[in-house]
């Protein structure tokens, strides 16, 4: 629809927010950011502002990754 302000459906984004991955987890952003610098999160992207954003190609692969590993 043409000029439509609804918001895209979760599933169709293909970068998700810090607190997105965080919410579909269920952990605290605490969490994410030592998992991060420990090198065991997802591949993240440094936008220009210092936001994170993730790929859902990515997550959903390391996700993967986690399944075979436990």
């Amino acid at each position: 629809m043409v000029g439509s302000t609804a918001p895209r459906a979760a599933s169709r984004r293909t970068q998700l927010t810090v607190n997105e991955i965080c919410d579909e987890l269920g952990i605290a952003r605490s969490t994410f950011f030592d998992w991060r610098a420990k090198g065991k999160a997802p591949r993240c992207i440094k936008l220009p502002n210092g936001e994170l954003r993730i790929r859902r190609s990515e997550f959903d692969r390391w996700l993967a990754a986690c399944e075979d590993a436990a």
